[in-house]
């Protein structure tokens, strides 16, 4: 033990580490701080286990198109503790994800942003932005299938930006294509680049909370004054304050521990997502969905009026990015109570709500293609013979029924047919088939005509005027 101390005496002479921990441990924090104050450090252990079960993942993964998806596999249903693993770094990534949500929306709500912690603000503004991009950069390196048209999607949507759209695409597919050169980039961003920030960015949001002090509970009728606020605080710390540790540390050690365990249960119970099937970018009949975290945010692209796609594209993200940033500039002091900002909960809540249904409709999806859709039967038809029976099947062939919807079968991402022939003429349906229209291709050089003149006669059939064609029998 003396030969330890000795070591542990010489260690300390040349870095000070017990003494900086100890100053951080022994760092006054507010009367009145609970359970609320804990999603920072558990964002932080998030970080952490992703970081664990990453390099445990990094030591069998090859980003490479040719091995990729086969070291996924081995991974997976081979490797001792593989599939563990993978799940851990799953829910490990949501957890980061909803905690730092969960994390800024207290600091928001209750106006810890407010003088004088507003590049703390700030900096936590920063590892949500990061912390997005490590969850969309780790989706493709699942490379399936799924993986590669969510990443070729995001491309499109960032080459639609004014000036640096095409500049931007290329940055992301790492040139024109989805190939082993994305791969490669997305891993390296991963894996290096952006955890590298996240190791920068974590410091220096620690070291303002330190300077700055905890934000105190807000009261009602005491605003934020900059005249007096340091003054107060450092009144109210000689009073009240207590040492981080052990008073308010142990609430964040039980729900990080809490945390762990719960990632670990759902990371043995349920796995890791599977994998779809391997990557093909020349096969279209795909439905790429992001992850939870943005699939609400899917759901608004999908749903948008035609014509709207680009400005939202461009002006969300925009318009989000710039009021987090202006935020602490634009109400530096004032009221912190949440009884006297009623529109700070009133945009959380609306926020939360727009979110939640987004995300419900972005589970169900009912506007993107079904791939599984089967031929129309002949009691919808009406017929079992001729050229009205012969359209139907060509609409099935040729992929129609997959984004139509016809009385109970078929997709819904294109406009309602089952009564089409009350709507359109000839001339116009022979028009649409063969030009195409908005996200509908043309088939003027894919479809033959005796092929042509079935599928209109198939499609003049549907209107509302035979009872027999408006339901299944």
């Amino acid at each position: 033990m003396s030969a330890l101390k000795k070591i542990w005496r010489w260690f300390e002479d040349r870095t000070g580490t017990a003494e900086l921990v100890g100053k951080a441990a022994r760092h006054p924090v507010p009367p009145g701080t609970n359970w609320w104050y804990v999603f920072g450090s558990a964002t932080l252990t998030a970080f952490l286990v992703q970081v664990a079960t990453g390099i445990a993942l990094a030591t069998m993964y090859v980003p490479s198109t040719a091995k990729a998806y086969n070291t996924l596999e081995f991974i997976t249903h081979q490797a001792w503790l593989g599939n563990f693993l993978r799940g851990m770094h799953y829910f490990g990534a949501s957890a980061m994800i909803l905690f730092i949500g969960v994390h800024m929306i207290r600091v928001f709500v209750m106006g810890a942003y407010k003088y004088p912690r507003e590049m703390s603000w700030l900096s936590g503004v920063l590892l949500l932005g990061v912390t997005l991009l490590m969850g969309f950069t780790g989706q493709l390196l699942r490379w399936d299938q799924n993986a590669i048209w969510s990443t070729i999607v995001a491309a499109e949507q960032a080459g639609r930006m004014p000036v640096v759209g095409t500049l931007l695409a290329h940055l992301i597919m790492a040139g024109d294509t989805v190939g082993g050169a994305t791969l490669t980039r997305f891993f390296a961003f991963h894996v290096f680049f952006i955890p590298a920030l996240i190791f920068a960015a974590i410091p220096l949001h620690l070291y303002l909370v330190l300077r700055n002090g905890i934000s105190e509970p807000p009261k009602l009728g005491h605003p934020v004054d900059r005249a007096t606020y340091r003054a107060w605080y450092a009144e109210l710390m000689h009073r009240e304050g207590r040492p981080f540790w052990p008073d308010a540390a142990w609430r964040d050690a039980v729900f990080a521990c809490a945390m762990v365990i719960v990632l670990a249960i759902l990371a043995g119970a349920l796995g890791p997502p599977e994998l779809g099937n391997p990557p093909d970018p020349t096969i279209l009949r795909a439905a790429p969905r992001p992850d939870w975290y943005l699939l609400w945010y899917f759901a608004v692209l999908a749903l948008l009026p035609h014509g709207l796609e680009n400005y939202v594209i461009v002006g969300a993200p925009a318009v989000a990015g710039i009021a987090l940033v202006v935020l602490p500039f634009l109400f530096p002091v004032g009221e912190r109570h949440p009884k006297r900002r009623p529109w700070a909960v009133g945009a959380v809540l609306m926020v939360t709500l727009m979110i939640s249904v987004l995300w419900i409709a972005g589970i169900r999806t009912r506007w993107a293609p079904d791939f599984d859709a089967a031929p129309l039967s002949a009691s919808v038809v009406g017929v079992r013979e001729g050229p009205v029976f012969d359209g139907a099947r060509v609409f099935h062939r040729k992929g129609c029924i997959f984004c139509h919807h016809v009385v109970d079968d078929g997709g819904f991402r294109g406009p309602e047919l089952t009564t089409v022939g009350d709507r359109l003429s000839r001339d116009q349906l022979i028009s649409r088939i063969l030009n195409g229209g908005y996200n509908m291709p043309a088939f003027a050089n894919n479809i033959e005509p005796a092929e042509l003149d079935s599928l209109v006669a198939f499609l003049m059939s549907r209107t509302s005027k035979k009872p027999a064609e408006t339901g299944k029998r």
